[in-house]
């Protein structure tokens, strides 16, 4: 948010209410441009369910895909390219 440079070394968050928020509104992000704050029609808005985020650099070695648009029932990098790279892990 800050765009400051990411630690790097490991980190690991999640949200487990996936991207909702309090009042039940779904929300999300790009999966391409780290600073959007809202959906356009080029910027690749991605909604996630409950999942478990994995930061710095052995995060961007475990091979999940880099595409812009994902299926994000399935594990992939989200901010691929950029220094805020980091892989998305659906949980159930």
């Amino acid at each position: 948010m800050h765009k400051e440079a990411p630690a790097n070394q490991l980190g690991v968050a999640y949200m487990l209410g996936g991207d909702t928020g309090p009042s039940g509104e779904v929300g999300g992000a790009s999966n391409t441009d780290p600073s959007a704050t809202a959906k356009t029609a080029d910027n690749h808005w991605i909604v996630t369910g409950p999942h478990i985020m994995l930061f710095g650099p052995p995060a961007k070695t475990l091979g999940y895909t880099e595409a812009p648009d994902p299926d994000p029932t399935k594990p992939y990098i989200m901010w691929a390219g950029t220094p805020y790279a980091h892989a998305m892990v659906p949980v159930k």
